[in-house]
Order: C-alpha cells, then structure tokens, then sequence
C-alpha cells in the first residue's frame, strides 16, 4: 500500500504512450513498443516487466509483451477505457496538490490552493492541455458506471433531460441512446462543451441534445423535466453546493426533479472508492463525499426536498429530489 503511488505513476506512463493500443494487433517486443511510442528501449523494457508483475501486461518467453484484461481497459477504444483517468493522475500538478494532503489535514485548506495560489478550476482554464486531459479523465469515469446507474434508476420516465455540469455529454448521450424518446440538454463551460458535438455525433444523438455553454452558478435551462449533477456536488464546498442547488431550484419548472448521481458514504470501515475520492475532493477541488443525511441537508438548504435515494451495484447512488 505504501508503495501503490509507483503503480500509479507506471500506468500513467503506460496510458501517456499508448501502450495498449499498440498491442491491440497481438504481442510485440519492448524494442517494437519503443520505436511505436518513441521510448528508450530498455527503460521501456523495465517499466513493462514491472507492470507485468501486477497484472497490466504479460511478458512472454520470447521476450514479447502482450496485453491483459486489466491492460485493455487502457485502450482508447475499450468501452470501458481508462486511459483518460490514468492519463490525469499522474500529472505534475496533480501530484503536487496531493504532496498537500497534510496540510490540508492539519488546517481544513484546500491542498490545491495553498500549493498554487489559485483553486484547481482557475488552474486549467489557464492551461488548455491540462483542461483538456482533465476533459478526458471525466468522459472515461463517466462511462465506467454508466450502465448500472441506468439499470437501477429509471430515467425513461421523463421527457428532457438536463445535464448540469455534464463535461462532454458522455454520461447524457448513454442516457439518450438507452432511451430514444428522451430529449437533452447538456451545460458546462464554453471551452469544455467545445467537445461535446464530436461525442454527441458519434454516439449517434446529436440530433436530440442541444449544448449551453455557461456557468450553473448564474442560471439553468428552464424547459427539463429531470436535472441531471453527475459528479457536480462532490466537487464543491457546503456553501457552493447549495448555491448550485439553489440555481436549479430556482430556473426548473415547478414540477421538475433534480437527481444527483454520487458516491453517497455509508457504514463503517467501507467503501474505500467513496473514502478515497472524499480525500481527493479535499485535495484537488475542496468539495467532499457526503452521507445520504448530508445531502438531505444541502437539498434542504436549497429549498429542495429528498424524495429517495437509489443505490446501483457500482456503488453509485441517485439521490433524488423535488421542490420542497
């Protein structure tokens, strides 16, 4: 455990070259790879048997290299890829925000910003590539658990659906393909909404998603009948979280609900994903994971009323919600 950030880092690299995608064709050599990857060779070499000792990749008797099941999910094409995750751990300012975690621990501050002067989102808008792989990570988680949420919550029962905070519109377009009566409208920022049409396009429901490009503290579309925050709330303190809520309460018609898909905390000594990522909350964005009876309050706050919460087998959770 002590050592997990060496895995890590290793299959960052892995990602950063490419690696699985060049094995897709079938086994190849570490002096193969590295002329593909535009590696050295026996640093290559060495950094390919460390992770064939964890499960990434195989290396066979003749010297070849070929990839797992654990490996494939660092194609770029797998349906499930995690390839834009692993690429944005291992980013140098995200481990540096991290070499924060005890001052964060000590004073209750944001990592990020007392190692920067800035918080994380600031950060990346300055920083086009860095948003951009940031964009990545965010399709791919949103893919990852994508298929249990909408086996656990009926989301055909509404008309449109917006997505708040959506990213590119990955979680939005399994939606819409899932259910082809549904309409959508997917929000976030101008320069991350930039890649949504590429994905809509491709997902083959472009033609029932319109895009808004603008911030969900000032306003919301005002026409949904359901509110999609997947992976919103966590990312922000008590005092955002309700302005956010408060938005959506306020522009949503009267008869609308707002649904946010979170990992929500239960129980003692479990869920280390939820625990982790509470801790990567207080490191990268400030935000936390919360307890079912933490986002009861937050709604409350907001003037919003819990109606009920649906726990899917990936360990995400719908929270639902109405006016109260």
């Amino acid at each position: 455990m002590v050592g997990g950030f060496r895995v890590s880092q290793a299959i960052h690299v892995a990602a950063e070259l490419g690696i699985s995608d060049l094995l897709s064709g079938g086994p190849l050599s570490a002096d193969e790879l590295a002329a593909r990857a535009r590696a050295h060779p026996r640093s290559l070499y060495r950094l390919l048997r460390a992770l064939s000792t964890v499960g990434v990749y195989e290396e066979l008797p003749d010297g070849r290299f070929r990839s797992t099941a654990i490996g494939e999910a660092l194609r770029s094409d797998a349906p499930d890829s995690l390839t834009g995750w692993a690429r944005l751990v291992g980013r140098p300012y995200f481990w540096q925000a991290w070499s924060a975690l005890g001052h964060s621990v000590r004073t209750g501050e944001n990592a990020f910003r007392s190692v920067y002067g800035e918080d994380v989102w600031s950060y990346r808008a300055a920083r086009p590539e860095e948003s951009e792989i940031f964009d990545g990570a965010m399709t791919a988680l949103a893919s990852t658990d994508v298929a249990s949420v909408m086996d656990a919550y009926d989301f055909g029962r509404f008309d449109t659906i917006a997505d708040i905070g959506g990213g590119r519109g990955a979680f939005l377009a399994a939606i819409l393909d899932r259910w082809p009566h549904l309409t959508g409208v997917l929000t976030d920022q101008a320069h991350v909404v930039a890649g949504a049409p590429k994905l809509l396009e491709a997902a083959g429901v472009a033609q029932r998603c319109r895009i808004e490009a603008g911030s969900f503290f000032d306003a919301v579309p005002t026409d949904a009948d359901a509110y999609v925050l997947k992976s919103v709330i966590h990312d922000w303190a008590d005092e955002d979280s309700v302005r956010i809520l408060a938005t959506c309460r306020r522009d949503m018609p009267a008869d609308a609900v707002v649904l946010l898909v979170e990992r929500v905390l239960t129980g003692l000594n479990q869920n280390p994903v939820g625990a982790f990522s509470d801790l990567n909350m207080l490191v990268a964005p400030g935000g936390q994971e919360r307890t079912e009876d933490e986002y009861r309050s937050l709604l409350a706050s907001a003037g919003l009323s819990h109606v009920r919460t649906t726990v899917s087998s990936s360990g995400y959770a719908v929270v639902e919600a109405v006016r109260a």
